[in-house]
């Protein structure tokens, strides 16, 4: 298998698509074939439309399903789109059922009925059963090609069957063990059965402490269960306890990526907007009852300080620091619920924690306080020659900082209590309240020592 950089892959491109170009198809699959599939893909998007289409020619629907299951859902459709209906029918065909059923339940433009009927019967039936659970459950996202084994087959057997169904299967590392009801019942790995006697049954080889899932469980739990246990694979059971699939390490990759760019775009006030290839009326569409809402918050802060009107009036220098107190509360309570949601993402905040937490912030809020009200009070009276002025600035900033990572963390917290999702707590919300929090201290201050300014 050939391992390009980037200056390789370019000249390597390029006699591939030479190939193309002369519709040499030997030529093509030899320079070809070669690749890992990733370099596959990365030079099949390289290619204009018409190359692509020869592609299709010159590769069998299996060799073509490699690439086409490493596509976004955008890229898949397009291809769908060009494919003859015969030729597409035999990729699906030797596609893992997950695979297609991930395809189905993103495509916008295509006639799933149509694709399913197309199908051979067996293969549609496992999608149909994975497009039937709720999105991002562990049911939805797990795979349909396993091996399952008898309690009462023997190791000889099993290597056997190993051999027979081991090329469709996503993984063999761990083989897990049913009883007549389909029950799950243990597991043994792939190195306990190659090491065991030819007639060592399996109920004697495997674990019966065996992990598992619910097929009704979210994706993130499911995630957490491999993180925690290190497993390349878990099982996923029915309410019964019949094995109904399993989860590989390679979703779950998936579903990480997935959740991260959710959060990032709850943390920005942009969920469902993040993605480049989303049209920019589909992202205002998206981010504008958010902007809305925060615009409104907006106001909140102006009334705050016009109801401070008479204080700036009289000492207008007051508000050169506006954008300072604002800034620094807002960016120091992003901070904290940053800690907090990341906390509360991988389990590490429990009901025990959730104190030292909230104190760990508190007291780094405190000494950031008093590092910048040091620092302030230092730079205000030596530019402005006003030391009355420097406290205002040093003490509001100290106190701004110190609720600023209170409300950071404890937001969040709030929110997780309530059911949902924490990173809804977004940094520009969390920046609005501590902005508003930041001006009243700010000006309650400095109201209270007018006189002595």
């Amino acid at each position: 298998m050939v391992k390009l950089n980037n200056q390789k892959r370019e000249e390597y491109a390029k006699q591939i698509l030479k190939g193309l170009q002369v519709e040499d198809r030997e030529q093509f699959r030899e320079l070809f074939l070669v690749l890992h599939p990733t370099e596959q893909i990365e030079i099949f998007m390289t290619f204009e439309s018409g190359s692509q289409k020869l592609v299709h020619h010159f590769l069998t629907p299996e060799e073509f399903a490699e690439i086409f299951q490493g596509l976004d859902s955008i890229d898949q459709e397009k291809v769908v789109k060009e494919l003859d209906k015969t030729y597409a029918a035999e990729m699906f065909n030797t596609m893992y059922a997950d695979d297609v059923a991930d395809f189905l339940a993103e495509a916008q433009d295509v006639n799933v009925e149509t694709i399913l009927n197309s199908m051979d019967k067996v293969e549609a039936e496992e999608v149909k059963e994975l497009l039937a659970y709720e999105p991002e459950t562990a049911g939805a996202i797990m795979t349909k090609e396993f091996i399952r084994v008898s309690s009462a087959a023997k190791a000889s057997d099993v290597i056997r069957q190993l051999r027979q169904l081991g090329p469709e299967a996503e993984t063999i590392y761990y083989l897990y063990v049913v009883d007549r009801e389909e029950t799950l019942v243990g597991v043994v790995s792939l190195r306990d059965l190659i090491i065991a006697p030819e007639h060592e049954i399996v109920e004697h080889l495997m674990s019966t402490r065996v992990v598992s899932v619910s097929d009704t469980a979210d994706q993130e739990e499911v995630a957490k269960v491999i993180q925690k246990y290190d497993f390349l694979a878990v099982p996923v059971v029915t309410a019964k306890g019949t094995l109904a699939g399993i989860v590989t390490v390679d979703d779950i990759i998936d579903v990480l990526e997935e959740e991260a760019t959710e959060d990032l775009g709850e943390f920005s006030a942009s969920r469902g907007a993040t993605d480049v290839n989303v049209t920019a009326f589909t992202a205002a569409r998206k981010r504008a009852p958010w902007i809305i809402l925060l615009m409104f918050f907006g106001l909140i802060t102006a009334e705050v300080i016009g109801q401070f009107e008479e204080t700036l009036e009289a000492i207008v220098l007051l508000a050169a620091f506006i954008p300072l107190i604002m800034d620094s509360a807002g960016n120091t309570g992003t901070q904290s619920l940053a800690v907090a949601v990341r906390g509360l993402a991988l389990g590490t905040i429990n009901k025990k924690g959730v104190g030292k937490m909230i104190r760990r912030e508190f007291g780094t809020g405190v000494m950031l306080g008093l590092i910048c009200m040091l620092v302030l009070g230092i730079t205000v009276t030596f530019i402005h020659g006003n030391w009355l002025l420097a406290f205002i600035v040093g003490v509001s900033i100290f106190l701004t900082l110190s609720i600023a990572t209170i409300v950071g963390a404890t937001v969040p917290l709030i929110i997780n209590k309530l059911k949902l999702d924490p990173a809804i707590a977004s940094g520009p919300f969390i920046t609005t309240v501590n902005d508003i929090l930041g001006l009243l201290i700010y000006f309650s201050i400095a109201t209270a020592l007018l006189d002595f300014l």
